[in-house]
């Protein structure tokens, strides 16, 4: 892909806010394989969907004949960057940080291609070139190329100090210089001279690109993506739930599948430019479906499959199909235990028993499926849909009012999926 082509390709996808020297920027791409990297600060024990931007992006640009660069940073995450924060951040212990350096660095490790030879995909830890380096020679040999005045005009910074009153810390603002040094460290090291990452790092690219001018005499460039929200202006990564996480031991293959089933649909064609690597023919007849009849969910449905394989690869992607079908097709038979332990997880409401045996309808009224019109959960509503035959459980109606549940009818011995009309779903654990 050639130069203008890969920033237009990019543009057209939704994912340019920012874009140092475009023209020159152009040019360095056109002229070589260029390295570019993006910085990933380990505040979790996983990434979330929001952070799956940059990373596929780094691997458009990887598709493009540049390499990539995914940074972890150690450091910088015991500092905690003040950008999109109204407040300080918790400070980790260092032990915590690099157990969650290292999880990440597999978890993104999972998106770049490492046996491409010359454009093999690099990760590194900055924690590896500040670790020894003493606070004297920091502030000599990098602090003194920073002008506090210049700093304080940063967005990130100035928000803190003016906006919302807050102020800032002498640690957090020392973020924007420690992720500066990150960039001259790899442009010295690997002839890095990009730097992309969201919108709000604008202000810490760009000191990082003039301080690799001062240091390094050198030119180098910055691009960032806007920040990504739903159509209704909320925060995008966000479920009911709370957020949807890359590692499927906090969000389930079947939930992360729901997250990108059901967006809004206005929502769903820039989502699939995004997030997907359709096509520009596949990418039309998606939106032609969807102009069409945005119920048939034809764009939905190639999202979903599409992402969730990407992250959770064919397995997760077979698991939550096959779950999603089950639950709505009355096929609980199909389940294996590990797909009710994804539903157990995060996929439905969760009732948890420690008695051997429960009433259906203590049950009813225990989970809330015996709602009332006006709100209400009560023992007579449960004897209602009981008799109007809108209960199942486990796929079968049950008309039985007296009917008990216990661990010896229970799937694998430890589930029951309550059912109340066709949507309604609540899982039942026995521990």
């Amino acid at each position: 892909m050639a130069n203008r082509d890969l920033i237009d390709h990019l543009r057209n996808l939704g994912l340019v806010a920012q874009v140092s020297a475009e023209d020159a920027l152009a040019d360095h791409l056109n002229s070589g394989s260029r390295t570019v990297y993006c910085g990933f600060d380990p505040t979790s024990d996983s990434l979330h969907v929001g952070n799956l931007v940059p990373l596929l992006a780094l691997r458009r640009f990887q598709l493009a004949g540049h390499r990539p660069i995914l940074l972890v940073g150690g450091a910088t995450g015991m500092i905690g960057d003040p950008g999109g924060k109204t407040e300080e951040r918790k400070l980790n212990p260092a032990d915590l940080v690099q157990g969650y350096v290292e999880k990440i660095r597999v978890q993104a490790s999972r998106f770049l291609d490492f046996e491409c030879e010359a454009i093999a995909a690099i990760v590194v830890d900055n924690f590896e070139w500040t670790a020894g380096m003493t606070v004297i020679n920091f502030l000599r040999d990098v602090g003194k190329h920073f002008s506090v005045n210049a700093m304080v005009q940063k967005e990130s910074v100035r928000r803190r100090l003016e906006d919302d009153g807050s102020g800032i810390s002498y640690t957090e603002f020392s973020y924007m210089v420690l992720q500066s040094y990150d960039y001259v460290v790899l442009n010295r090291r690997y002839d890095c001279t990009i730097q992309i990452g969201g919108s709000d790092q604008w202000g810490n690219i760009t000191s990082g690109m003039d301080l690799i001018r001062r240091m390094e005499g050198g030119q180098a460039f910055a691009m960032t993506f806007p920040l990504i929200t739903k159509s209704d202006g909320s925060k995008f990564g966000k479920s009911e739930e709370g957020t949807v996480w890359l590692d499927d031991k906090k969000t389930s293959p079947y939930t992360f599948y729901q997250f990108w089933f059901n967006c809004a649909d206005e929502d769903v064609i820039p989502y699939i430019k995004i997030f997907t690597f359709f096509d520009d023919v596949e990418m039309a007849r998606m939106r032609a479906a969807h102009e069409q009849d945005p119920g048939m969910r034809v764009a939905h449905i190639a999202l979903a499959k599409s992402v969730t394989e990407l992250v959770h690869g064919e397995t997760g992607l077979t698991a939550a199909l096959r779950i999603t079908d089950a639950l709505f097709s009355n096929k609980l038979d199909k389940l294996s235990e590990a797909d009710l332990g994804q539903l157990a997880l995060d996929g439905l409401p969760c009732h948890k028993v420690n008695d051997d045996e429960a009433g259906l309808i203590d049950l009813l009224v225990a989970t809330g499926l015996s709602v009332t019109p006006r709100g209400e959960v009560t023992a007579g509503q449960a004897r209602k849909f009981i008799k109007s035959n809108a209960i199942s459980v486990n796929g079968q109606k049950v008309s039985d009012e007296e009917t008990k549940l216990s661990r010896n009818t229970a799937l694998y011995g430890r589930y029951h999926v309550l059912q109340r009309g066709k949507k309604n779903h609540v899982l039942v654990q026995w521990i």
